[in-house]
């Protein structure tokens, strides 16, 4: 992880003056990614999208671990899709070490796979079981001419899988023959075998048992050291994303509500959303527990085919004001608050307010929404309900599970 940049102070885009073109690694501005709602069986008719991610600026910068959390359906793994390309964006732009990623198709977007890959949830899953590890290994070392010699590619395979922890007997097996946190270690060697400048790991230890996640995310760790990698780790545990990354940012239905470093974020959470996921974070200790400020969200996430209007969280905010709130949605942005340095970014129009106690919090309650869709006179609406339902049938994917 990197800290010789963490405490500079960001330029007007919230990336540091040392963060220069050599150093960002990944440029993402104003990234939507929409998905299609359809009406009709013989003819369809677009009657309204769900608003996956709408309008994201990211910036990583080289060596860098960047975590991204929020809820489920908040948006954070079609985000690192869109990054990727796996899921085109709608809109916006996405550059790579100077490339718009973006814009990329067919051969020119597979050439470019060698720079990005990613290590997904289940690793169960996104592992073919006709294959052996040696296969997995090799298939997307062919596929960017990097085993054209069979002793190199042999003594390469045997140096991933030492890296990774695993036996080099283990390129014989399959799948099913390892356990969850081996089968991790097989998805993170696969990444590695191109050598890539950027991973996306798509909540990387979600699905293991909690003494493998440690393991898991303690070789993510020596592997940035050893291969200088960037990271872009997405998860919704807020003691696995505190541990390994270097700044954070939260995301709530498609955008980004606050971003700062590790330390910075969970020393002073500034956006409402922010101190009400760590307030739900329990702590190892009855009389600190008791004293910390208890924040209880009221309703569930509204459905990202028809976000609020103005602030996103607005329908849920304990400190909601009946002035903007509702109708001027706010915008990332360097706060002024005493002890927090210009890194620390938040998207609410009373942040300032609210961190000096100047607006107090009040009861929140929970409404009722009810599906309207727009351009439809009899409701016969077919289309992902949700970001997951949406994520279930891509559109435009160039790239196999692999992502090669």
């Amino acid at each position: 992880m990197t800290t010789a940049a963490e405490t500079a102070s960001p330029g007007p885009e919230g990336v540091t003056p040392e963060a220069d073109d050599r150093d960002l690694l990944v440029d993402a501005r104003g990234v939507k990614v929409h998905f299609p709602i359809k009406r009709g069986v013989i003819f369809d008719k677009t009657v309204g999208y769900v608003y996956a991610v709408d309008g994201v600026d990211l910036q990583i910068r080289r060596g860098e671990t960047y975590g991204l959390v929020g809820e489920s359906g908040c948006g954070k793994s079609t985000l690192g899709k869109a990054i990727l390309n796996l899921e085109p964006p709608t809109d916006g732009t996405v550059l790579v070490d100077g490339t718009d990623i973006s814009s990329l198709r067919g051969t020119e977007l597979r050439k470019r796979r060698k720079d990005f890959q990613m290590v997904f949830q289940d690793p169960m899953s996104s592992l073919d079981p006709r294959q052996s590890v040696e296969s997995l290994l090799v298939e997307g070392m062919k596929a960017h001419g990097l085993a054209t010699d069979d002793a190199a590619t042999a003594k390469r395979l045997r140096e991933l899988l030492a890296a990774v922890g695993l036996p080099a007997a283990a390129l014989k097996k399959y799948p099913h023959e390892f356990s969850g946190g081996q089968r991790q270690r097989i998805g993170i060697a696969r990444a590695l075998a191109v050598e890539p400048k950027l991973i996306v790991a798509d909540e990387p230890v979600s699905a293991l048992d909690v003494s493998v996640q440690a393991q898991v995310i303690n070789l993510l760790e020596q592997l940035q050291d050893e291969f200088d990698l960037t990271y872009l780790v997405v998860a919704h545990d807020l003691a696995v994303v505190r541990h390994i990354s270097d700044r954070i940012g939260v995301m709530y239905l498609g955008g980004l509500v606050e971003e700062a470093t590790a330390d910075d974020l969970y020393a002073t959470p500034l956006h409402p959303y922010t101190r009400a996921l760590l307030s739900a974070v329990p702590v190892p200790d009855p009389a600190a527990e008791d004293a910390r400020e208890q924040i209880l969200l009221v309703g569930d996430l509204p459905s990202p085919s028809r976000p609020p209007a103005g602030c996103r969280f607005h329908t849920r905010c304990p400190w909601r004001q009946e002035t903007r709130c509702d109708d001027e949605r706010p915008q990332l942005r360097v706060v002024e608050v005493d002890g927090v340095p210009a890194s620390h970014r938040v998207a609410c129009h009373f942040a300032e307010e609210i961190a000096r106690g100047e607006i107090q919090r009040h009861e929140v309650t929970a409404t009722a929404t009810v599906q309207d869709w727009r351009g439809s006179d009899d409701g016969d609406a077919i289309g992902p309900a949700s970001v997951a339902e949406a994520q279930i049938h891509p559109t435009g994917n160039q790239a196999g599970p692999a992502g090669f």
